[in-house]
């Protein structure tokens, strides 16, 4: 199935996030699961996670300050370029990003300090972003 022209609306969720990387055998911490949101991933090599940051623990690997889009959804499994329709303008523009998938959409994570540029990035793109007037207010 070739790719379809995708235009995205996308919400920009309430506070920080962090990024932090355990060992891979290390157990699921509570904290992270009791957290309003939470992601974990887990490899060979690591055990990924994604709080709110004020969830994170200064004695693990952390990166901080990362703000998260959220993807209108459900978005269904035959859609293609769905990610690349997002990836490539904020590429453009040298805006860094961290994805998480879920079963029914997408989560963008950019730095806080990119993220008006990645809003920009993605508007003149064609994407919408729902929440605009409060994000800067």
């Amino acid at each position: 199935m070739p790719p379809t022209n995708h235009t995205l609306t996308l919400s920009v969720m309430e506070g920080l996030f962090a990024i932090i990387r355990l060992a891979s055998d290390a157990p699921l911490p509570a904290w992270a699961a009791q957290s309003s949101f939470f992601s974990a991933t887990r490899t060979g090599e690591e055990l990924s996670l994604v709080v709110p940051e004020a969830a994170a623990l200064a004695e693990h690997e952390v990166s901080r300050g990362w703000r998260m889009l959220k993807v209108r959804g459900p978005l269904k499994f035959s859609e293609v370029g769905v990610l690349a329709a997002l990836a490539n303008p904020l590429a453009r523009t040298g805006v860094s990003i961290f994805v998480i998938s879920t079963f029914d959409t997408d989560y963008l994570l950019v730095p806080q300090e990119e993220l008006s540029v990645a809003v920009e990035a993605l508007e003149h793109a064609g994407h919408c972003i729902a929440n605009l007037e409060s994000l800067f207010s």
